[in-house]
């Protein structure tokens, strides 16, 4: 019996390996598909509140970028996330949408009323890559543990060539303390190097994000427009 279960066992082993190769390979041909659309994935907080400066800072931003025709995605739910997919829907160009990548947890139930398209996932692990393969710029507004996952998952595909390069953007004070720590602590103690930072932009307010965004963005649509495909 137990030899008949470790065979079992290796045999779903093997079948798993092959389901992940076959989901590498999709996801590989999805990316390379590409996208009509400029798509900005925005991570935040779900915790921050309309009545604060950082949910009208995400808020403009969201707005100004979606003026210029980028789809704004985030996980679909409060806080911050809600702050950029309100400004999606709010920018003015009838061409963008508003994305929620939406996944349940004990304290976010539910999706926000600003999505034009929402996808469920049941696991971090499909919701991270789905963000990584729809995106063409990645921004990170203030907030917690979820919002560290994806900075650093980000981070870490980019640095190991695992995701094409795109603009990464850290918006915030709050940033500045952990890049520090990171330059103090790890870059010293040769377990990262320092020209990993290159990846990284920090800035500290909207204007400066859109400021960096809007010239890849208008070369993404002339070269549609080349293209006849806008």
């Amino acid at each position: 019996m137990a030899v008949e279960q470790k065979r079992v066992r290796k045999f779903l082993s093997k079948k798993i390996q092959q389901l992940n190769d076959i989901i590498a390979d999709l996801d590989t041909l999805v990316t390379e598909l590409g996208s009509e659309f400029y798509r900005v994935s925005i991570f935040g907080s779900a915790r921050i509140k309309p009545d604060t400066a950082e949910y009208k800072q995400v808020y403009a931003l969201a707005k100004q970028l979606s003026s210029l025709g980028v789809d704004i995605v985030t996980g679909g739910g409060p806080g911050l996330m809600e702050a950029a997919n309100a400004g999606a829907k709010d920018g003015g160009n009838l061409q963008s949408r508003s994305f929620g990548l939406h996944i349940e947890l004990p304290f976010e139930t539910d999706t926000n009323s600003h999505l034009d398209v929402k996808y469920h996932h049941r696991r971090f692990s499909s919701r991270l890559d789905e963000f990584m393969r729809i995106s063409h710029a990645v921004v990170v507004t203030p907030g917690g543990i979820g919002t560290l996952l994806e900075l650093f998952y980000t981070w870490q595909l980019m640095q190991v060539n695992h995701i094409a390069p795109r603009p990464f953007i850290l918006v915030g004070g709050m940033w500045e303390g952990l890049l520090k720590w990171m330059e103090e602590n790890p870059v010293k103690m040769k377990l990262m190097d320092q020209k990993d930072f290159d990846q990284i932009v920090f800035v500290r307010t909207v204007e400066e994000v859109v400021a960096r965004l809007e010239p890849g963005i208008r070369e993404f649509y002339r070269k549609k427009s080349e293209q006849g495909k806008v």
